[in-house]
């Protein structure tokens, strides 16, 4: 498809035309049910979906890989969170909002056979050492591949760094070519790595980090619909992250800030559903 067309997806009715439909309903509404959405997939994850063996180790994996570096602890809790309030307000399907949030812990997985000279390197990579980087998607997809019930998360892990324009890899897709899901966590991802510190950079706040997306998505590095969709999530949702903070480990401490979090959406929209009575 050319840049622009709509994707039709016969599975999950996705139209990103209809994306600003989200702000057509009452954000609070919004706010409060991310947190409880995210901790169903949380529980659906564990329970109902079921974990064999195998997917406990590659979930381990994707642990392991985070905890590697002291600077992204938290890292995949906020993009599973942040994942899953993205899908929400573009009202996707149950079975997609869980891939994001499985993507949120998997979209890195390949960076396990990564070495630690090239992964935390704080200076620029050579450009054999960017060919060995790039390689932890098709790596990821490797790794998850063999397990049916993950086939809806290869995609994310896999095209999670395409770009709009064609100039990503690991397939230089371009538009719509990039699957949905990528897109959309491509975006939490971009976000959270630029607003933490890493290795190579000091952490940017979280204006400096959208006035950088906003630029890429102008450049034509971004799916622009998704992105507008971001900003208008990031003032209700995305801004109240910071109850994930980034020394938090593993799914319960998830669970906890996720509550934590709820709570706090809940009061703030009773204060706002009692504003509204004031004035009217």
């Amino acid at each position: 498809m050319e840049r622009g067309q709509v994707r039709q997806d016969s599975q999950a009715g996705w139209n990103l035309d209809g994306v600003h439909a989200a702000a057509r309903d009452d954000w609070t509404d919004l706010l409060k049910t991310c947190a409880q959405r995210t901790e169903e997939m949380r529980a659906e994850h564990r329970g109902r979906a079921g974990l064999d063996e195998t997917e406990e180790i590659v979930f381990a994996l994707a642990r392991a890989v985070e905890q590697r570096d002291a600077n992204t602890g938290g890292h995949c809790e906020r993009l599973a969170f942040t994942g899953v309030a993205l899908g929400i307000a573009l009202g996707l399907d149950r079975m997609s909002l869980l891939a994001l949030y499985r993507g949120g812990y998997l979209h890195d997985v390949g960076k396990v056979g990564i070495p630690d000279c090239i992964l935390f390197k704080p200076g620029k990579l050579t450009e054999d050492e960017w060919v060995t980087m790039r390689s932890h998607t098709v790596r990821g997809e490797e790794i998850c591949g063999h397990l049916k019930s993950l086939s809806t998360v290869l995609p994310i892990i896999r095209h999670h760094h395409e770009k709009w324009d064609g100039s990503g890899y690991p397939d230089g897709l371009r538009g719509n070519q990039i699957p949905l899901l990528a897109r959309v966590l491509q975006i939490a991802d971009i976000y959270d790595a630029l607003t933490s510190e890493r290795p190579y950079k000091a952490a940017y706040t979280p204006a400096e980090a959208m006035g950088m997306m906003r630029r890429e998505t102008e450049s034509g590095w971004r799916d622009p619909r998704i992105f507008h969709l971001f900003t208008s999530l990031h003032h209700v949702v995305i801004s109240k992250m910071g109850n994930l903070g980034g020394t938090e480990r593993g799914l319960l401490s998830m669970q906890q800030s996720l509550a934590s979090l709820q709570r706090s959406l809940v009061s703030e929209s009773a204060a706002l559903t009692q504003s509204h009575l004031q004035v009217a």
